[in-house]
């Protein structure tokens, strides 16, 4: 299978994503980590939204898990990881995994 540069890109953003949000993430609060998203009408605003577009998100990716017959598993490890890790790299790594599914898919003259 060969590796396309929207592929090096997902996967450059779920790097990126993982180390600029564990960075603030690893910081010492002195609230809880849902209190402190809601400090302000901005960080509210912006906490709001990113729930909306993760839920989307999660909603759209398990229809189209299925639609391109990748395995549930990687949805499901995708599912837990936005909470456990954060949506700025599941996002781009399902991204990912759906561009290298697409390229085989076309490898094989399935699309």
């Amino acid at each position: 299978m060969k590796i396309t540069a929207l592929q090096v890109f997902y996967f450059v953003l779920a790097i990126i994503g993982l180390v600029v949000t564990w960075y603030f993430n690893l910081q010492p609060r002195e609230t809880g980590f849902i209190a402190d998203l809601y400090t302000n009408s901005a960080s509210s605003s912006i906490a709001n939204d990113l729930f909306v577009v993760v839920t989307a998100f999660l909603v759209w990716s398990f229809i189209e898990t299925g639609r391109l017959k990748i395995s549930y598993w990687w949805w499901a490890a995708c599912f837990i990881f936005t909470f456990l890790i954060a949506a700025a790299t599941t996002v781009p790594l399902y991204l990912l995994l759906r561009e290298r599914r697409l390229v085989v898919m076309e490898e094989a003259n399935v699309l």
